[in-house]
């Protein structure tokens, strides 16, 4: 007998005795609903008798609770617009793994209203569950029916797919699959299968079987979409159905655990209100398409989406634009002028003028709508008129004008200055816009008065749903790493996002000094996830894989081009040009993320195709060679030989931020510990504990770690007498008091003590600061830890530094002024963009690697190109050190170390502007003799000395040419011997051409 029989309602006993009423509503649920007795509901005995025996009450109450349960609730309604949507907002705080919804086909006896049935199952699997719960026992016969169902429908999955389909679905609700029938099954396993396969957006209009239930004019649509909001994502869908007028008549819908992102799965019987079709390509199919996949952007506890779409002002497209406009608003605007520009008083301004909002949108729609034909000339048109609306903005008070033109003033520059969009773009998972960075200008020094005084090549903005980011870069080509801060509260975001340009636009500029070395200029991405429940970790690292994903999506969406236009016909292109971006990972950013944006960049098309990210499994892993960490210490032995210290055999002292587990701490630790037999590690501090040791920490125990694990794993009994272990990650609760561990070791041993909160960070903040030591490595911690409001609790009552000498190895520890007045007070500061820039030459070899050999031939030659690339990397950090001392000395210390270090740079860096120029303009040039010994030298020697990969340079595109024959003349220039011409040879040549 086949799976989901209908039961024969009215033979169990508990149905069976309630009397004559409950038959006759029994009867009439058989007739009007038959979907309840064929599904899962079919054999919850305890819920049909509760409806049965409730059904008439529904007349006179708002609703009729068949079954609450710890992970199910059942109740009835009558059907009335809106039902669906008002019972998802007070179930809002439980995640939905599961909902069904059921409508009668006639009207419930005596009310003149339909029945609505609604079922909601609270038991979403976590990933890591499901990744490691290996193959399930599925019942052949389960699987034979589903074999045969999607025969049925005409899918052709092979088996593998198949099986990987029914696994997840088993994992994820095994009652639905063994209860449903296998028709409903194999639909959801094809809407899975057309979801992975459809870049995560499906949606899909099917037919009604022949013979199935339902009034002519109800279609089944089918929904799809990867990595779902978390919270409230099927009310929002609701809404949608419910702004456009369509009445859900039967669905079923799931959210499912993959073991990768979660997956979203809607099968919706759905009919007009008004009687209009949908099929797909009508209008009303396309404006509900556009407000699906809109929910992935448009957040619903957004204002604009309060107060702007449920109250129908405008689309939900057109609120996530209005949302997008607010956060650059206030990110562009706060940085400046942190108190006036508050976000509540950026989001209040658009809030209050929906007009002006609409306006502002409707202008953007001009600019970069496809489908106009008279695109450009209604802009025109358009423009000065918004332009007017703004400039005589003026409701009678003052300063609130004053604030919010000036707000509206930023929008419309955003819109004037963004050069191409993917907000056309359906399939998108969060908004791009390549903006002209000559906005700047246009917002005034009011704005960039604390910015360096460098404008950028190219500023692109990204908005998603739970967050925002900024990609600054520097030169045309670029590369910097890719950064993002997760916040848990409101508060937390905002602070984050007051200054978050400028920390974006600091540290792409600092790039862009440190990659004065090579081809590429500096960039970098900042991108900011508001996460408020992000818990437990896996949460966390899916909201973080939907951000990232979504960004690099939206990023490709713009930047992959086909003879120099964006190649998607939908994204109007008024830049016009190849972009070649490179990628690299730094905070918060996994080695699957790495590996995915690489395979996703190859697969549609990038120019630099998987070399867009470093740090790949075919790469150079940062970690595992201490690329950066290499020339950290480099330098610091150059500047502690300048204090007549010889590390290889001296003693000398160090402390350190960052962790023995961290990239550049851990492996500068290593190399320390390597190649210096006298060192002495005063102090590590991390984020999980602060390891202090007079005496030099114990190296058998800090190696023991190392590389493995944080400090906090550090065995306190293997501590000095004097040192101590200070624990953040070790806390308890008394009270109301928050404590943490304090183990001291004493000359009776270790002992163990509790401080509080306040004696905590008094303690743990002040080390760094007061902690003495010859070399200090700030290898990790946030940016500006140093400024200029705490530098002098570097120095000593007498004035004496804690450390006379200071390598960056973390970006932008210390503000400039505080690099200042610490090289005022005698210590030797080689900041970030000398000190660190190994770490960004490796990632520049990694994708030549990339560009010139096949991942196999990476493969069987990596072990001889990573010899090479750290030799490179040892010779280039030597180079640099050896200038800056000797021009130290040689101006008798006119200029402080960073001086000379930012001089160097922009010496360096102007010369390749010049040559890339000249070389762009005359690309023949690269293939002479001459210039191509030049580009072969900035090639590892494996590349040089191999003809069948030094031939392939003519492969490269024609501005990495130009660009790598820039960068290798142009820090010859610096370090070795610099172009000086002949004077009286050119004045000769000249005088002879002009005066013949």
């Amino acid at each position: 007998m086949a799976r989901a029989q209908p039961s024969r309602v009215g033979e169990q006993p508990e149905l069976g005795a309630l009397g004559e009423v409950a038959t006759r509503n029994l009867a009439w649920l058989r007739d009007n609903v038959p979907g309840i007795f064929s599904g899962v509901m079919r054999r919850d005995d305890a819920a049909i008798t509760a409806l049965a025996a409730g059904l008439s009450r529904l007349g006179r109450e708002r609703q009729l609770v068949a079954a609450d349960r710890e992970r199910e609730l059942i109740l009835a309604r009558l059907d009335v617009p809106g039902s669906v949507f008002e019972t998802l907002r007070r179930v809002q705080d439980r995640e939905i793994s599961c909902t069904e919804i059921f409508h009668s086909s006639g009207e419930v006896p005596g009310t003149g209203r339909r029945l609505e049935l609604q079922r909601y199952q609270f038991d979403r699997k976590p990933d890591g569950l499901v990744a490691q719960a290996g193959e399930p026992a599925i019942p052949e016969r389960v699987r034979g029916e589903l074999r045969a169902a999607l025969a049925g429908r005409g899918a052709a999955l092979g088996g593998d797919e198949r099986d990987a389909l029914l696994r997840i679905l088993w994992l994820n609700d095994r009652r639905l699959v063994e209860e449903s029938p296998p028709a409903e099954v194999a639909q959801l396993a094809w809407l899975l299968h057309q979801g992975r396969t459809n870049a995560g957006f499906f949606l899909h209009v099917e037919p009604r079987a022949p013979g199935e239930a339902g009034g002519g004019e109800e279609v089944n649509l089918l929904f799809a979409v990867e990595n779902p909001p978390p919270r409230h994502h099927l009310a929002q869908v609701m809404e949608v159905f419910n702004r456009l007028d369509l009445g859900v008549r039967r669905s079923l819908t799931l959210t499912l655990s993959t073991g990768a992102q979660p997956f979203f799965l809607g099968s919706f019987r759905v009919a007009h209100r008004g009687g209009a079709g949908l099929q797909e390509g009508s209008a009303l199919f396309d404006q509900l398409r556009r407000e699906l996949y809109g929910t992935q952007i448009l957040a619903n506890e957004s204002p604009a989406y309060r107060e702007f779409v449920l109250t129908g002002v405008m689309s939900g497209e057109e609120a996530s634009l209005v949302n997008a406009l607010v956060g650059f608003c206030h990110t562009s605007c706060a940085h400046a002028q942190i108190h006036r520009y508050t976000f509540e008083d950026v989001v209040r301004a658009f809030q209050s003028h929906p007009e002006i909002a609409l306006r502002l949108v409707r202008l953007f729609e001009l600019r970069f709508d496809p489908e106009l034909a008279d695109r450009e000339a209604r802009y025109a048109a358009e423009l000065p008129e918004v332009e007017r609306e703004i400039a005589s903005y003026n409701t009678g008070h003052r300063l609130l004008d004053e604030f919010r033109r000036s707000v509206f003033a930023t929008a419309l520059t955003f819109v004037r200055r963004t050069l191409k969009t993917n907000f056309f773009v359906l399939e998108k998972h969060a908004l791009a816009f390549r903006l002209d960075p000559a906005y700047l200008d246009d917002l005034g020094s009011q704005f960039t008065a604390d910015l360096p005084p460098q404008r950028p090549f190219r500023v692109s903005f990204f908005f998603a749903r739970n967050g925002l980011g900024y990609h600054v870069g520097f030169s045309d080509i670029a590369r910097g790493g890719w950064r993002t801060i997760v916040t848990r509260t409101r508060d937390d975001y905002v602070t984050v996002a007051n200054t978050m340009f400028r920390e974006n636009y600091v540290l792409a500029h600092t790039q862009h000094l440190k990659n004065k070395d090579i081809y590429e200029g500096g960039s970098k991405l900042v991108c900011i996830l508001h996460a408020p429940d992000a818990e437990p970790r896996e949460r966390l690292d899916s909201q973080l894989h939907k951000l990232q994903y979504a960004f690099a999506s939206a990023f490709l969406d713009l930047f992959v081009t086909q003879d120099g236009k964006a190649r998607d016909r939908r994204v109007v292109d008024y830049y016009g040009e190849d972009e070649p971006i490179e990628l690299g990972p730094d905070e918060n950013m996994h080695d699957e993320m790495i590996e995915a944006i690489a395979e996703l960049s190859a697969r549609r098309g990038y120019v630099l195709g998987a070399g867009i990210m470093s740090s790949k499994r075919v790469g150079i892993n940062h970690k595992q060679y201490g690329v950066t960490s290499l020339g950290v210490v480099t330098f610091a032995e150059a500047a502690l030989r300048e204090h007549g210290v010889d590390i290889r055999r001296e003693p000398f002292t160090v402390k350190l931020t960052g962790g023995p587990n961290g990239d550049v701490a851990g492996n500068a630790i290593r190399l320390l510990l390597e190649r210096c037999p006298g060192v002495a590690i005063r102090l590590i501090v991390d984020g999980t504990a602060a390891l202090c040791d007079p005496r030099g920490l114990d190296r058998e125990a800090l190696s023991r770690i190392l590389l493995r694990a944080d400090a906090d794993a550090f065995d306190p009994a293997r501590l000095s007498p004097g040192g101590f272990v200070l624990y953040r990650s070790g806390r308890r609760r008394e009270g109301l008091r928050d404590l943490h561990r304090r183990v001291e070791m004493t000359a009776d041993g270790p002992r163990e003590g509790w401080v509080t909160l306040d004696e905590f960070h008094k303690e743990f903040d002040d080390l760094l600061f007061t902690v003495k030591a010859d070399l200090f490595i700030p290898a990790g911690g946030r940016p500006e830890t140093i400024d200029g409001a705490n530098w002098r609790r570097f120095l000593g009552a007498d004035g004496t530094p804690s450390a006379r000498v200071v390598v960056e190895g973390a970006n932008s520890f210390l503000t400039p002024e505080a690099r200042a007045r610490l090289q005022e007070a005698g210590v030797v500061v080689l900041r970030d963009a000398s000190a660190n820039k190994c770490g960004v030459i490796s990632s520049s070899y990694e994708i030549i690697g990339n560009l010139l050999l096949d991942e196999d031939e990476f493969r069987a030659h990596k072990d001889a190109y990573v010899r090479d690339v750290l030799e490179i990397l040892e010779r280039r950090a030597a180079d640099e050190a050896r200038v800056l001392f000797r021009r130290h000395r040689e101006e008798g210390g006119r200029r402080s170390f960073t001086e000379l270090s930012e001089a160097l740079s922009v010496e360096i860096n102007a010369h390749k502007a010049r040559l890339f120029a000249f070389f762009q303009a005359k690309p023949d040039r690269a293939h002479r003799p001459l210039y191509r010994r030049a580009l072969l030298a900035h090639l590892p020697r494996l590349v040089r000395d191999t003809p069948e990969f030094s031939r392939r340079i003519d492969r490269l595109p024609a501005k990495y040419r130009s660009a790598i024959l820039a960068a290798e003349i142009a820090t010859t220039m610096a370090y070795h011997r610099g172009l000086e011409p002949d004077f009286e040879r050119t004045l000769e040549e000249y005088v002879a051409a002009q005066f013949a």
